[in-house]
């Protein structure tokens, strides 16, 4: 078994709600969540919107391959009603957005796949609740 962490943001509609029934698929589909930080609420990161976002990390355990979790967290987001994804750098308002953060102590440098995420440090919206389910330095 593997673990990976995930990082989730909605700034649309019902957030928490989104981001809540994003954890439970992410349960069904990829693996159990064995951990879950609170929610935090923050201003959108690389754009302007009148929107904040809510936003999460989450652990599950997974027998699927990286590339098998990607392609089930991008079905996901299509399947709450994301429509695109941001590029480029160009941002924008999202129901849901699922970034897999961390698995296990892969590097991986893919152009679609970049495991650990190479902006996750320059982001507090993702390591606060990063760091409240990592497991303590032994």
């Amino acid at each position: 078994m593997s673990t990976v962490y995930f990082s989730l943001g909605a700034n649309l509609g019902d957030r928490e709600a989104h981001i809540r029934e994003a954890i439970r698929l992410i349960g069904e589909e990829i693996g159990p969540v064995v951990r879950q930080s609170s929610l935090l609420v923050t201003e959108p990161w690389g754009f302007v919107s009148p929107h904040p976002f809510v936003n999460a990390a989450v652990c599950c355990t997974t027998c699927k391959s990286p590339r098998e979790v990607l392609v089930i967290t991008q079905q996901i987001e299509r399947r709450m009603g994301r429509t695109s994804k941001s590029t480029d750098g160009q941002y924008h308002d999202r129901l849901i957005d699922i970034d897999i953060l961390l698995y296990d102590d892969l590097t991986i440098d893919e152009p679609d796949l970049k495991i650990p995420h190479p902006l996750m440090c320059e982001r507090d919206f993702v390591m606060i609740p990063l760091r409240e389910i990592l497991p303590a330095a032994e």
